[in-house]
């Protein structure tokens, strides 16, 4: 990473995608609902190939006892926990209206719970949850099956209980060891109560361990980020995402609670970015792409030295590229050549659900040259190659005429030695992997139209 310029990192800190779908979720529309959402299940029910691709399911848990002021996520507030005993319900009739479309029985390679906080549900509401998909779909041997963890809302007898749920993964929300950047985003948990998850969850044999970091945040300096990194080291997950914090306090309202003067300031932030790098880096951490890492026998990196890296709406997956279904309260689904999303809102949910009605209330479905250009992000992203020629024979094109204008683009990005284009293909150098979002950005047919990227988090 030292060998990468502060001007390079300073022409990069600009707003963009994370390409967790393309096209991305701000350019789904409302005239896509739930008679779209529908044929789109039924063609897959019917299809004798797509019918037999394992499916994908993410479920959203909104709940939270308290509020962090970082986040951007789709949640609610509450100590009430009977409220999660009423979504439960809903859950369960949504998830029969989509088997009524698709099918029991179909198999599940990849499961995810998110929020929120998934283990704001009970032990018993776990346990109901799972029942209920157990149910509806076959959950399949071997299948990566994780579910993101607050520390605070959890001890060893709750892992336990998720190991014994068949969750093989997990991801815990770190953010930031330091106190007094726990205080200023009011999420206060102990380094030690963090260490000692950990170590139960290696004791209960789960497959990877994730930390979630987050870095721009209030009150954090290069040098007291750098006594995370550390700590972070020290307890070696097998897995680190490191985000940067997007401030953003006109869309998302905790945000407004953070004060403005107490943010790091930008040479800050790509200070505590380059130093990240380096450590994880010197510690033996696998660079997967954009901000995530993982140790050498994980099997994201393996995955990634293999080519076979998939992203999808959770970030990079060792999943074969496959269908979505969200279920919940926002959640983002996707089936074939179209995406959809649910509902916003509790009572906008609850109240498509009690017609009867799969809540979708927006989407999209993809036309050709979506497609084209996502295959070509995706190969990007993933396998930080596009060759020409399957390009060419998978969507019967001749890739640089059809793709002219980006190749162009793609030359001051050669000139900087973030990419290698020849005859053959686009490849991206081991600098150009810090990069990627913005190399993928010149693909963007929507992005390259409106510039209307301030919607977006920075790249670095």
């Amino acid at each position: 990473m030292t060998a990468v310029s502060p001007d390079l990192l300073r022409r990069f800190d600009v707003p963009g995608p994370r390409y967790t779908s393309y096209p991305t979720a701000d350019r789904f529309v409302e005239a896509f609902g739930q008679d779209d959402y529908v044929l789109a299940l039924e063609q897959r029910r019917m299809g004798t190939t797509a019918k037999a691709l394992p499916l994908s399911l993410y479920v959203h848990i909104p709940f939270c006892e308290s509020l962090c002021y970082y986040c951007a996520c789709n949640k609610i507030i509450t100590k009430h926990h009977d409220r999660a005993e009423v979504y439960l319900r809903y859950l369960s009739r949504e998830i029969d209206l989509h088997t009524a479309h698709c099918g029991t029985g179909q198999v599940v390679s990849q499961l995810h719970l998110g929020g929120g906080t998934p283990t704001f549900l009970s032990d018993a509401g776990l346990r109901e949850l799972m029942a209920m998909l157990q149910r509806s779909f076959t959950l399949a041997p071997g299948g990566e099956y994780s579910i993101e963890v607050d520390p605070r809302t959890v001890n060893a007898d709750r892992l336990a209980v998720l190991a014994e749920l068949g969750f093989n993964r997990l991801s815990f929300g770190v953010q930031d060891f330091d106190t007094e950047v726990q205080k200023a985003v009011h999420r206060v948990q102990p380094a030690e109560q963090v260490f000692a998850l950990v170590e139960s969850a290696r004791s209960l044999g789960f497959e990877s361990i994730n930390v979630d970091l987050i870095y721009g945040l209030p009150r954090q300096t290069p040098e007291s980020f750098d006594r995370t990194l550390a700590q972070v080291v020290q307890l070696r997950p097998d897995r680190i995402a490191l985000y940067a914090y997007a401030h953003l306090p006109e869309r998302f309202k905790p945000q407004r609670r953070i004060i403005s003067a107490d943010l790091p300031s930008a040479s800050g932030k790509l200070s505590m970015l380059s130093r990240s790098l380096d450590a994880f880096m010197d510690a033996g951490y696998v660079y997967v792409g954009m901000d995530h890492f993982a140790l050498p026998t994980d099997a994201l990196a393996v995955a990634k030295r293999q080519g076979r890296l998939h992203r999808n709406f959770q970030g990079y997956s060792t999943q074969p590229d496959c269908d979505l279904i969200g279920l919940g309260v926002s959640a983002i689904g996707r089936v074939g050549a179209t995406y959809s999303q649910n509902a916003k809102t509790l009572d906008e949910y609850y109240d498509f659900l009690d017609q009867g009605h799969l809540p979708v209330v927006r989407g999209l479905a993809l036309t050709r040259d979506d497609l084209v250009r996502r295959a070509s992000i995706m190969a990007l992203m993933c396998q930080g190659e596009l060759l020409f020629e399957p390009m060419e024979q998978a969507w019967l094109i001749d890739f640089r005429q059809y793709f002219s204008a980006e190749l162009a683009q793609l030359e001051t990005l050669a000139e900087q030695g973030l990419v290698r284009v020849g005859d053959e293909g686009i490849e991206v150098t081991a600098m150009g992997w810090f990069f990627v979002r913005g190399i993928a950005m010149v693909f963007d047919r929507y992005l390259q139209a409106d510039r209307n990227r301030a919607r977006f988090s920075r790249i670095i």
